[in-house]
């Protein structure tokens, strides 16, 4: 899937372009090489979501294909934010051992994806709900791996660090859940371990809210000038049902939702 940069880009002036290109060069050289800076310097910094998006969009591009997206909000009120998730960040299937490749942060989040399972292409008139549900191929239990070419993210401005991918760094998925649809999310909890030790149990935690459908409906209507619209063979995981967690090499990791069930990978 080729990620369409030009609505964001098309927003800035050459001058911005040029600061957000500078500003990626940075970023990707830092987890490439697995040597994280503390900050951009203040005037690469993206100052609007529009450079955000921008600045994401370069590193997408330079990264190679795009797997899928990642969308969230802070409130189940708020706006979404989203960010491409390449396929190089590695996507692995349930019980895989990773690649140890560019892995330093081994940030990790419990999360419920949807593999879409047809085409939802650009078009000018919204996506129905209805329409969205009728796209998506299975619901799964995933886990988004995080890697970041800051130092501490936590102690970076919210703007850098939506450029940086959102910190994405991968993505693995559990089994299809089947009885997706009817899933009572309000009532849905998770277990977070790693290495054999509880990290999190909670219901109901994700700042996005139950309604998952609402962020991919979004994603698929306000999205569309920068995915190029949704296709079949996307995955999109809809946000940290706990927080976020590291891991050490040579740990395991194992996410397990109360009814949409197990998500296991394994760090080198």
């Amino acid at each position: 899937m080729a990620i369409n940069a030009q609505g964001d880009r098309q927003r800035l002036s050459p001058q911005e372009n040029t600061r957000m290109r500078q500003a990626a060069e940075l970023l990707l050289e830092a987890r490439r090489e697995s040597q994280p800076i503390d900050h951009l310097p203040e005037a690469l910094r993206p100052r609007t979501l529009d450079e955000a998006y921008a600045l994401q969009d370069i590193i997408a591009q330079a990264l190679g294909p795009i797997g899928g997206w990642k969308v969230g909000a802070p409130s189940p009120e708020a706006t979404p934010a989203y960010a491409p998730m390449p396929l190089l960040g590695g996507f692995a299937r349930n019980g895989q051992t990773l690649s140890e490749s560019h892995r330093r942060y081994r940030g990790v989040e419990a999360e419920i994806a949807f593999l879409i399972g047809k085409d939802l292409p650009v078009r000018e008139h919204p996506y129905a709900r209805e329409e969205v549900v009728d796209a998506i191929a299975s619901a799964h239990p995933a886990i988004e791996l995080l890697e970041s070419a800051f130092l501490d993210p936590d102690k970076v401005e919210r703007l850098s660090v939506i450029g940086d991918l959102q910190i994405n760094g991968g993505f693995a998925y559990g089994p299809a859940f089947p009885a997706w649809r009817s899933a009572d999310l309000t009532q849905e909890s998770v277990v977070v371990s790693i290495e054999g030790v509880v990290r999190f149990e909670g219901t109901a935690s994700n700042t996005a809210g139950t309604d998952l459908v609402r962020l991919v409906t979004w994603l698929a209507n306000e999205g569309q000038s920068r995915t190029g619209g949704l296709k079949a063979g996307d995955w999109i995981t809809t946000g940290s049902w706990c927080g976020k967690f590291t891991a050490s090499a040579q740990s395991e990791v194992q996410i397990t939702f109360s009814t949409f069930g197990t998500a296991q990978i394994y760090f080198a």
